[in-house]
């Protein structure tokens, strides 16, 4: 096990970036920046041992700073959209940047994808951990609470990528964090992601307006946007179904089985590799890349196209503070944000 850092470049503030790869002993690595707490790459082997990329990244920081829809990135405080930019706890409503057609996504304008987090190595015997720590302040981007959060990345010999957040604050607030990674198993981006498959483990999805505000839940049988089997990706992405053409493909929340140990897993037979996801949250917002801007070059290679890459967003239920179908969930002084999720990279 090591863990290496590398010079990645000087933001447009001023602020120096360090990448930070992990390395495990079968010569398998994630590299991760402290800007944004970004997961550049993921270098893991397909079936007949070659190890590539299975992520979307730039080899720079000013692409990130610039083109990048969240590659890669810890999503916060709150993941996905907030419908009006703003929400009430008790008797205080708190307005937001709007940086989303009059809506509030991914954390506003400066969310925690573009800030610059202090870092911290723990090496052991089968496992390197990256840790990472931001205090958000009180009034940041709107939210209230001085917000106190550290993310650990763990990488280990199985092949396991494990992100822990944990937050205090010292006002009610919300959190509601992800990892915005773009996955393709296929390789440095060799194929698209339509031909690869996709299982995840839920009975319901959510609906979602145009402007992708959820405004319903519905059995996710007889749709398109059946997963409980795993299929193809692009077996039914072309359906005439309303859901489908209010995101332009899938870019939707799924509620996750209790009851199951895996939430979600892709794979690609061309290369066999395999990925589990593994997660305590509640939901999993599955988007297949359907608006990504064409043609930019990133690393490894790889040049963006439609359903180039899926995120699988695991987090709580998306703007569940404005939605009565939802439990709001709010992080009080004296408690702890806690969320975990995993990804396990295998070949069959």
């Amino acid at each position: 096990m090591e863990i290496k850092s590398t010079s990645f470049g000087i933001t447009k503030s001023g602020k120096e970036v360090t990448k930070y790869t992990l390395y495990n002993d079968n010569k398998c690595s994630v590299s991760i920046l402290n800007y944004g707490g970004i997961v550049n790459n993921i270098m893991v082997p397909d079936k007949n041992g070659n190890i590539e990329n299975i992520v979307l990244g730039f080899d720079d920081i000013t692409s990130y700073e610039e083109k990048s829809p969240f590659f890669g990135c810890l999503v916060g405080r709150v993941a996905g959209r907030i419908s009006n930019a703003s929400f009430k706890i008790d008797d205080n409503v708190y307005t937001l940047h709007a940086n989303d057609n009059g809506n509030t996504l991914h954390g506003g304008l400066n969310g925690f994808n573009s800030v610059i987090w202090d870092t911290k190595s723990i090496v052991k015997k089968d496992s390197i951990s990256l840790i990472l720590n931001y205090l958000s302040k009180d009034g940041e981007e709107g939210f209230p609470g001085n917000l106190d959060i550290t993310v650990t990345y763990t990488f280990n010999n199985n092949n396991e990528l494990e992100i822990q957040y944990n937050g205090n604050t010292d006002k009610k607030t919300l959190v509601n964090m992800t990892n915005h990674s773009y996955f393709n198993l296929s390789g440095n981006g060799k194929r698209d992601i339509l031909e690869q498959y996709l299982q995840i483990n839920a009975d319901k999805y959510g609906l979602v307006d145009t402007e992708l505000i959820p405004n319903g839940i519905a059995d996710v049988k007889n749709t398109a946007f059946d997963f409980r089997n795993m299929k193809l990706v692009g077996q039914d992405i072309k359906n005439d179904e309303e859901q489908l053409k209010n995101a332009g493909g899938y870019d939707h929340f799924y509620i996750l089985d209790d009851a199951k140990d895996i939430a979600a897993t892709m794979y690609d037979e061309t290369s066999g590799r395999y990925m589990e996801v593994v997660t305590d949250q509640k939901s999993v917002i599955f988007y297949a890349s359907n608006t990504i801007e064409e043609g930019v070059k990133l690393a490894s290679d790889i040049v963006t196209k439609k359903h180039i890459a899926l995120c699988l967003e695991t987090q709580y239920y998306p703007d569940a503070i404005n939605q009565d179908c939802f439990e709001s969930k709010i992080l009080n002084p004296g408690d702890t944000y806690k969320a975990y999720t995993k990804y396990c990279f295998k070949v069959k």
